[in-house]
């Protein structure tokens, strides 16, 4: 069993993620661009994700599960299923938990965190 741990994009609050055990674990996603829709923040996070996750040796087929915290769930569960099922590769699906709440700041409509397994 290994004990090593990496870090990738670490800064004094957090890592963007955790390598350890042939696993990596990323950090609740954002997005940049705070005007955008939902559809457009979605789209963001998920590419941000998709980043993360090349940088630690994995990718979307390896999720194994996601946290997703939408800030309105009755106005942009639809769209949001609807990128993340587009995105994500045919009989992919991790394990997942979908809820609403309300985020670090009110121009956030959506956060996803992962955690997949590395090549």
């Amino acid at each position: 069993m290994s004990h090593y741990i990496q870090r990738i994009d670490t800064n004094a609050r957090l890592s963007g993620c955790v390598l350890h055990n042939g696993l990596v674990y990323v950090s609740g996603q954002v997005p940049t661009t705070l005007d955008a829709n939902a559809k457009q923040q979605t789209l963001e996070v998920l590419a941000k994700i998709d980043a993360l996750l090349e940088q630690a040796g994995s990718d979307k087929s390896r999720i194994l599960t996601a946290q997703i915290w939408i800030k309105n769930i009755a106005e942009d569960f639809a769209v949001f299923n609807e990128c993340w099922e587009a995105w994500l590769p045919d009989g992919a699906a991790p394990a997942r938990a979908a809820i609403q709440a309300d985020l670090a700041r009110p121009q956030v409509l959506v956060e996803v965190m992962v955690t997949a397994s590395i090549k």
